[in-house]
């Protein structure tokens, strides 16, 4: 296998990372969004002016990150998520995002990054762990768009 490359998000890549998207949706438990999602939505999320990074290795988007304003957030925090192909997970892909989404956070001239995780997604409590995010705050039955309700977590970054 090559380097994992990563660059910013183009509206060229909204298809693939909709692909990777869905997969993670289908499997379930590790992602708020519980519908599919389009090219077309992603390249709407995108046009609202967010720091999208996407990992590619071997010509194949392998997984995204973004990072931007929250309604519920400071104006001098971000929110962030990422998202990597289910078959490439401890290979480095996410810590290759969040080195590029970190410095975009910076540029913007955010002071901290938020990530909001479903509590029993051992995978990305661990992975922002990784990262140095702390938990701030628990979140306990919160309404995913299909009706089910989860516990989330709440975690922050110093920039």
């Amino acid at each position: 296998m090559t380097r994992i490359h990563v660059r910013p998000g183009r509206p060229f890549d909204a298809g693939a990372m909709a692909a990777l998207l869905n997969a993670i949706i289908a499997r379930g438990g590790s992602t708020a969004f519980t519908t599919p999602v389009t090219g077309d939505v992603l390249r709407d999320w995108m046009a609202a002016g967010d720091a999208w990074h996407v990992a590619e290795q071997d010509g194949d988007v392998i997984g995204f990150q973004w990072v931007g304003p929250h309604a519920d957030l400071p104006a001098d925090t971000c929110d962030i998520a990422t998202f990597v192909a289910l078959d490439r997970h401890g290979l480095g892909v996410g810590s290759a995002l969040f080195d590029a989404s970190r410095r975009a956070a910076r540029d913007r001239g955010y002071r901290f990054i938020v990530a909001v995780i479903r509590a029993d997604n051992a995978g990305g409590l661990a992975y922002y762990g990784s990262r140095g995010f702390e938990i701030t705050r628990h979140l306990p039955s919160q309404r995913l768009d299909d009706g089910t309700t989860v516990d989330k977590v709440l975690t922050s970054y110093r920039l």
